[in-house]
């Protein structure tokens, strides 16, 4: 019996329990605010986006366990996560990992060296929700968005107060824990939390022995003081350190085992982050035009070692300055909401590499954006956007990016939506002037990728609202794909544009239900087709899917969920001979299976369980690099 054919059967087992709960509407049925689909401060209903929206809020990550960003979005339709140690990507419907633009409490955190975000490196909080927005966004948020964006957000001292506590450990040598303390004191509202994640690893390459450590840390603090009714003025700091061994391939000539990962003893990498963001608003006319000035930091630093001896390294950070001015016109029938954003942003990069061989001298880019959005809201039913961005680069050219979108929500629960837009990307440091002796050099002439796209939904409540069934179909194209060349005579790497297409296009399905205050669905599926030239794209399965059932005891005395996440074959390149002609190899698909529990000890305390890859799958994200197997871990969580 196959994985995915035991996790359908063990997901049967809880259906019949399921279909006799008592259906009924969402907890009080509230509207469900977003921050990421529009640049106006105030949040809007996710049901007026016309892109694929999805969150996964505090009560998912809750109950699913879940302690790294990278295992949840596994549960978002349109998501491929692939990594190894020391760099985690996820794509977005088929693009690029650097194709996705990701925030943290509104601060871009994308490594401004490596043009990316690593997300091995965000461990989950304790009070925080995640917004995942599909399709091309650079006319809201510039270079990047080309994929979509990624919005990990924590909870401010109203959404969460009191302070939460939590400590497990468990299998390969795991000790991970977290605390939390949050509310409101008069005018201020606040949010402190910190996050240990520890592990001793698993065994990294086929037939190897070495295991691989890894540790997260990381310390957050929100802050938001309201002064007067229409002022309000927030901070946010966030300050993270990973240190994750990993291993490297062997590219000895006549080694038996050239292209393949090997055990490498000493080799691990450091990845630190210091963001802050500061900034205050205020709303005139009776609170109907609004503006915000904020400024931001993220400051990057990375290095890498062998043989426990540092040999690479790397520097880059990111200043930027908005301003956005928002005015909201008409009645409660027809609103009207028009905005205009301005962006200054400069990158300064440093490759510190030790040796001699790379240039280690500082670098910079700066640029200014500037944004027209509009917004219409007919009887609460229609919802019409578009928005316009132009950005002025002192390397590349002047852009023009576009966005267009429209929800319409009938009596009998039906919504339809659409949203069209185009996305560019520009290269990172490391394209353009990286360095690695004898296997890399940078390409200073390269052009920024640039991707247009549109799609389609429908939505459809059920049951009073109590489930909701979706569906999206998306078609997207990019120009000037960067990618990785490897030119005669010495067959050195180098990135270089394509002249090329790449296409992707694919279906989007969910299903979302909240039966009784005891149960709740939550699953995906996607179809994708990625192309380029017409050959397929690596490391993008055809097939992902996710289910996620959760049931929580009455009273609440414990609960338990079952989460399964299966991804489709994918291809990958390995290279198996000295010549570095890359050979397509497919990597088989995998289903992982994980049972989270809890059990309440006394009011405010339980105790957790939980078993992650239950069937212990034996699976590859990279070509010959090897993942965890089946893994236990116990403790106490506690909230007062």
């Amino acid at each position: 019996m196959t994985i995915l054919t035991r996790s359908v059967a063990l997901s049967a087992l809880l259906l019949p329990a399921v279909a006799a709960a008592q259906a009924g509407p969402p907890d009080g049925n509230r509207e469900q605010l977003v921050v990421t689909g529009t640049r106006a401060p105030d949040p809007v209903p996710a049901d007026r986006i016309g892109a694929a929206l999805t969150v996964i809020d505090d009560e998912a990550l809750t109950r699913r366990q879940a302690r790294e960003i990278a295992d949840i979005l596994r549960d978002v339709p349109g998501l491929a996560v692939s990594g190894i140690a020391g760099q985690t990507q996820v794509r977005i419907r088929g693009t690029e990992a650097n194709h996705t633009l990701v925030l943290i409490d509104g601060i871009e955190v994308s490594d401004p060296f490596f043009g990316e975000f690593d997300f091995g490196s965000l461990a989950i909080d304790s009070a925080a929700r995640i917004e995942v927005l599909r399709g091309q966004q650079s006319a809201l948020y510039g270079s990047d968005a080309i994929g979509g964006v990624i919005h990990y957000i924590t909870l401010s001292g109203r959404e969460a107060p009191g302070l939460r506590l939590r400590a497990e450990g468990g299998s390969f040598g795991t000790f991970n824990a977290a605390a939390r303390y949050a509310g409101v004191a008069g005018d201020l509202d606040y949010a402190i939390s910190a996050t240990h994640l520890g592990t001793d690893g698993t065994v990294g390459t086929r037939g190897g022995t070495r295991t691989l450590d890894k540790t997260t840390d990381s310390v957050s603090v929100n802050a938001l003081w309201t002064p007067a009714p229409n002022a309000r003025l927030r901070f946010v700091g966030r300050w993270s350190d990973t240190d994750s061994e990993f291993n490297n391939q062997d590219f000895t000539p006549g080694s038996p085992t050239f292209g393949f990962a090997v055990d490498s003893p000493g080799t691990h990498v450091s990845n630190r982050g210091l963001y802050a963001l500061a900034g205050g608003e205020v709303d005139l006319l009776d609170g109907r035009w609004t503006h915000a000035l904020t400024g931001q930091i993220a400051d990057i630093e990375r290095d890498g070692f062998g043989n426990d001896v540092r040999d690479s390294g790397s520097e880059g950070q990111r200043l930027k300055a908005s301003y956005v001015s928002s005015l909201r016109l008409g009645s409660e029938a027809l609103r009207h909401t028009i905005t205009f954003a301005g962006d200054w942003e400069r990158e300064r990069f440093r490759n510190t590499t030790p040796g001699g061989f790379a240039f280690t001298g500082r670098r910079q880019i700066r640029n200014l954006g500037l944004v027209a959005e509009y917004g219409l809201v007919a009887n609460d039913r229609l919802a019409l956007g578009a928005a316009l961005r132009f950005d002025d680069n002192s390397r590349f050219d002047d852009t023009l990016t576009y966005r267009v979108q429209g929800s319409y929500r009938f009596d009998f629960g039906l919504r339809a939506r659409a949203a069209a837009g185009s996305g560019i990307k520009n290269p990172g440091f490391f394209e353009l002037f990286g360095f690695v002796d004898g296997r890399f050099i940078g390409n200073a002439a390269l052009a920024p990728e640039r991707s247009e796209g549109w799609e389609i939904g429908l939505e459809q409540e059920l049951a009073q609202g109590a489930v909701t069934i979706g569906a999206t179909y998306f078609e997207s194209r990019l120009e000037d794909e960067i990618f990785t060349d490897f030119p005669p005579p010495d067959f050195l790497a180098t990135p270089a544009n394509r002249t090329t297409e790449s296409r992707q296009h694919g279906v989007e399905t969910f299903l979302r239900a909240r039966l009784g205050p005891q149960w709740r669905i939550d699953a995906g599926y996607t179809r994708l087709t990625a192309r380029e030239n017409g050959v397929r794209e690596l490391r993008r399965p055809r097939d992902t899917a996710n289910v996620a059932i959760a049931w929580t005891a009455p009273e609440e005395r414990g609960g338990l969920a079952l989460i399964v996440r299966h991804s489709g074959s994918q291809t990958d390149n390995a290279f198996l001979d000295p010549s570095f002609v890359p050979t397509t190899v497919t990597l088989d698909a995998f289903t992982l299976v994980s049972l989270a529990g809890s059990l309440r000890l006394a009011e405010g305390v339980e105790l957790t369980a939980r078993v992650e890859n239950l069937f212990d799958e034996s699976y590859e994200q990279i070509f010959s690099f090897a993942n965890p197997g089946i893994g236990a871990f116990a403790g106490l969580r506690a909230r007062f």
